[in-house]
């Protein structure tokens, strides 16, 4: 695999904004002379446009990174049903998620890229099959976890068994980005950068603002100083 930094963007539940990181790590990234291969391999809520299931998630991945690669590549598994993929192709009645083939999928993306941005659906442990979850994928293919946290009460508890869980399946973890969801700050997001900075010394790749970008400087702790521009 060409590709030398590989992640998995997941994150502490549905809804923290995975798909928003993870396009604005593609689009610094690609700002910085990276080229940088992208993939959702399962998205589920997807929306029939011209009679076909599309992945927006995916294709805003794609134009994040400025990616030609085939839409099949970027997104192997695509569902109507806003739920784990797993659930997912049961309810829809179809296919469901194969590794061997996301893995393939992900080995031809890869072989063009000098990044990898893989986003998951929901956590790390949401069911792809029945029998492997996002944290099986990462072992698989090798990727350093980025997990995404919403800035909002209850983040605490959820990243602190997040980042217990990875440990515990022996992923490769880069770190935590907290994401302010809300412009105007409740007493929880005025307090749990602090908090979980002194629960999880070290693991902080940064903050980004509502409706911000990603900073130069999340950029370099994932890559080191020096990035490009």
């Amino acid at each position: 695999m060409a590709a030398q930094h590989r992640f998995l963007v997941s994150g502490t539940d549905t809804g923290v904004g995975k798909t928003t990181i993870a396009c604005g790590l593609a689009a610094a990234f690609t700002q910085r002379g990276l080229r940088v291969g992208v993939m959702k391999p399962a998205e589920t809520g997807c929306v029939v446009q011209d009679g076909e299931l599309t992945a927006l998630d995916a294709m805003a991945l794609r134009a994040a990174a400025k990616s030609k690669a085939a839409d099949d590549l970027i997104c192997p598994y695509r569902y109507a049903a806003p739920l784990a993929p797993a659930a997912a192709a049961v309810v829809d009645g179809r296919e469901p998620p194969d590794f061997s083939r996301i893995e393939a999928a992900y080995a031809r993306l890869a072989a063009d890229s000098d990044v990898m941005l893989v986003e998951g659906a929901g956590g790390l442990a949401v069911p792809i099959t029945w029998r492997q979850n996002y944290a099986d994928l990462a072992l698989a293919i090798d990727l350093e976890l980025i997990l995404v946290v919403a800035n909002r009460l209850g983040c605490i508890n959820t990243t602190i068994l997040s980042l217990a869980y990875a440990a515990q399946r022996g992923l490769h973890i880069k770190g935590y980005i907290l994401n302010d969801l809300e412009s105007e700050y409740s007493a929880a997001g005025q307090t749990n950068a602090h908090s979980l900075e002194t629960l999880l010394p070290g693991r902080c790749l940064g903050v980004v603002k509502y409706k911000g970008g990603v900073s130069a400087e999340i950029c370099e702790r994932i890559f080191g100083p020096g990035l490009g521009t």
